[in-house]
């Protein structure tokens, strides 16, 4: 579900975000792959993945936000000290899209966090006001998706994605 058709690309494995931008330049061809596995065998899980009739169709990463980039972002503001979680990557395989697989997902990262006593989580889609977000940026999710999801807009951001605004979205889990 995350690695490309090549093994041997260096794109991103949803590592882009999860890992400091020096290991995310180190890490190249196979080597992502086998930091993403390395991951897995980890007691907390790197994401959630969405399934149809036995095949995966979908993933959310999902994390500590300490543990990730967001953590020290300029860009991203802190809303408070809260231990929060973010949900940064939605990704549903072409031919499974415009089906509701990314909302599943978005619910089964909730789920997750909520399991790991994350007191909140955040999410930093686009505000793309309806329009049509590219394929290829779509992974943040949109502001309507977390919407429907419970999230509240709970800080604007300094990024953008696919030229629409970001905007930081919260759910307090408590």
């Amino acid at each position: 579900m995350l690695g490309p058709k090549n093994p041997d690309s260096s794109v991103c494995w949803c590592l882009s975000h999860r890992v400091d931008s020096k290991t995310n330049r180190e890490l190249v061809g196979r080597r992502r792959g086998d930091h993403v596995r390395k991951l897995c065998s980890r007691k907390v899980a790197p994401g959630v993945l969405g399934y149809q009739d036995g095949e995966v169709v979908g993933w959310a990463a999902v994390a500590l936000r300490a543990e990730l980039p967001f953590a020290r972002s300029r860009k991203i503001p802190h809303v408070d000290d809260l231990p929060v979680w973010s949900v940064w990557c939605i990704r549903v395989r072409p031919g499974h899209r415009g089906k509701g697989i990314s909302h599943v997902l978005l619910d089964g990262a909730v789920a997750y966090a909520r399991s790991r006593r994350a007191p909140a989580i955040e999410g930093y889609p686009v505000d793309n006001k309806g329009e049509k977000v590219d394929p290829t940026m779509a992974y943040v999710g949109t502001r309507v998706l977390f919407e429907r999801a419970g999230f509240s807009k709970a800080a604007d951001t300094n990024s953008v994605s696919g030229g629409f605004p970001r905007v930081l979205m919260r759910l307090d889990l408590r």
